[in-house]
């Protein structure tokens, strides 16, 4: 089982780069991979991502020794658990609601002793039965990573406990659905939005989790000196909109730009 490049880089107090991919055409992952991110991150809660796209974006990344990670929709459990056995390197489960959700996911999602994830060994990840069963468990569960995303204020009170739950890998604040939660849609310099966001660092840090989040070039030193070691700065279509934007501006002779997405303001 090929080794997970962002665990490893966390584990050594490293920071670890990530762009998220919404373009569905594996050809984008690949160049995101040669271009040197740690991580790309596929979606699988707001995109139409097709199995076999998906499929082809892990095989394109893989090639270039870059992990990727599908943030799975909620429901079924065996969507948390198709993704691994493609041979994605972690999953991220949106909108985690309580303790009592976060115990199911690790349930889900890890093998034993840790939880009781199904077991098939028959696919990518378990090198389609050339895996030795014990091995492919433990590897498994030492080798792929599961992030639980915060991004409402309903887990706030449980987030102490949550943090403390053994069997994932990483907190992951998520202001654009924080803000909207708290009654302020993208004002990210809230209080309260501010306050969670340390939080939540503090937190993941107490109880030997890491820390992700979203932000930027602007804002990504202060994220790293917040203890966020896991950064996605931007997304495939903020910079082709921007690209797109130039062009026509300098064909029109202008100095046109277009208006910012809330991609580029987290």
């Amino acid at each position: 089982m090929r080794k997970s490049k962002v665990l490893q880089k966390l584990r050594n107090g490293e920071n670890v780069s990530c762009i998220k991919i919404n373009l569905t055409d594996p050809k984008v992952c690949e160049m995101a991979a040669i271009a040197g991110f740690d991580c790309v991150w596929v979606d699988q809660e707001h995109i139409g991502q097709d199995w076999s796209v998906l499929a082809a974006s892990i095989w394109a990344t893989k090639a270039h020794d870059t992990d990727i990670l599908v943030r799975v929709p909620r429901g079924a459990y065996n969507n948390y658990i198709k993704p691994l056995e493609l041979d994605a390197t972690g999953i991220m489960v949106p909108h985690v609601m309580s303790l009592a959700d976060a115990k199911e996911i690790v349930h889900h999602t890890r093998f034993h002793p840790v939880g009781r994830r199904a077991i098939d060994g028959g696919n990518a990840d378990g090198g389609y039965t050339g895996v030795d069963f014990n091995f492919y468990l433990k590897e498994a569960n030492e080798q792929r990573f599961t992030i639980l995303q915060i991004e409402d204020p309903e887990p706030l009170e449980a987030l102490e406990a949550i943090a403390a739950l053994p069997g994932y890998d990483m907190l992951f604040f998520g202001p654009g659905d924080f803000s909207q939660g708290i009654g302020a849609p993208g004002v990210w310099d809230h209080p309260r939005l501010v306050e969670t966001r340390n939080r939540i660092a503090v937190l993941a840090k107490k109880y030997g989790k890491f820390a992700g989040t979203v932000g930027g070039p602007g804002n990504l030193t202060e994220l790293h000196e917040m203890g966020y070691q896991f950064v996605s700065i931007g997304a495939d279509v903020v910079g082709l909109k921007n690209y797109y934007s130039s062009l026509i501006g300098a064909f029109n002779g202008s100095n046109q730009t277009s208006s910012s997405s809330y991609l580029e303001k987290q």
